[in-house]
């Protein structure tokens, strides 16, 4: 009985996070009908309704929200108390679910990440990669890394290091177009801009050297809400962009690409991992958390110590 209703508590938990019985379900590995039966056996036992269900979304009631933050305590303490004695055989083991932006992911975290499943074969690792910026307890995320300042009060975010970024076009793009020595001459040229899908936020890059600083903030020509579209963009010549230096080195070295101003710095963007401030962090998210701290930290092209070399 006593399993039964831990296993119940995590259903409970997921359906919470997920707003779906069937995400849950799929989550947990379990078939829908299971899932229901558990939360049915739940709210008979504690005699109070848990959750509200539309045809669209299920959401918790107010003695539902009340108990999902103690329940989700418990299970995360239990789940380490696992963890724990698994450690002491030199074992973690557990799912970990993360989100990264897509230049993160795909130019630092994966090619790297033999390294940490090698160290941790028994975690398994659920990774989305996108500029979207997720709700963490809503979705079911362990951790997230996210670039700029976190301003969510619900969030603790520990600062791992730095998006570094230079301005680039196509050979093409500058053989068809003025001469750029000076960043007063940018506002003559086709920009192309990035902007935070749902948030629709944009991004804005400086250039600075010694005491000058110049915003460049011109109407882009068009805008992306990718990172990676963005850098397509550039390389086929239809403006100029602020790219992340690790995701466009390879092209600045092969020449697809050209820095623009290259004497002058780009401002960065400090990177950090964050995960809700009401949970503690699971051995497993703990492992993995400070794998990507060093990680950052070991390349120059991430570091918030090292700048990285021009290409």
């Amino acid at each position: 009985m006593a399993l039964d209703r831990i296993e119940a508590m995590r259903a409970f938990c997921r359906i919470v996070e997920f707003g779906s019985f069937v995400r849950a379900a799929d989550s947990l590995n379990i078939a829908n009908t299971t899932i229901s039966g558990q939360i049915q056996a739940l709210e008979r036992l504690l005699a109070v309704k848990l959750l509200h269900r539309s045809t669209r979304k299920v959401y918790p009631t107010n003695e539902g929200l009340a108990y999902y933050q103690r329940a989700r305590k418990a299970v995360d303490d239990i789940d380490d108390l696992e963890a724990s004695i698994s450690m002491s055989r030199s074992v973690v083991r557990g799912r970990v679910v993360v989100e990264m932006p897509s230049p993160v992911g795909i130019n630092l975290v994966i090619p790297a990440l033999r390294d940490f499943t090698d160290k941790y074969p028994e975690i398994h690792l659920d990774i989305g990669c996108s500029e979207r910026v997720v709700g963490l307890m809503q979705e079911g995320v362990d951790c997230a890394i996210r670039g700029g300042e976190v301003a969510d009060q619900d969030l603790i975010a520990r600062s791992v290091g730095q998006m570094h970024f230079c301005l680039c076009a196509s050979p093409a793009y500058l053989s068809a177009h003025s001469l750029i020595t000076d960043p007063s001459q940018l506002a003559t040229h086709r920009h192309l801009g990035f902007q935070f899908p749902g948030t629709g936020k944009r991004f804005v890059a400086s250039l600075h050297k010694n005491r000058e600083n110049h915003l460049i903030d011109y109407p882009p020509h068009i805008f992306f809400n990718n990172g990676s579209a963005v850098t397509a963009g550039a390389v086929a010549g239809l403006g100029i962009a602020a790219l992340p230096r690790a995701e466009v080195q390879h092209l600045l070295a092969g020449d697809v690409l050209v820095e623009i101003l290259p004497h002058w710095n780009m401002a960065s963007m400090p990177m950090s991992v964050v995960y809700p401030q009401t949970h503690q962090l699971s051995t497993r998210v703990q492992v993995f958390v400070k794998w990507i701290a060093k990680l950052f930290e070991s390349d120059p092209a991430w570091s918030s110590h090292k700048r990285p070399v021009s290409a």
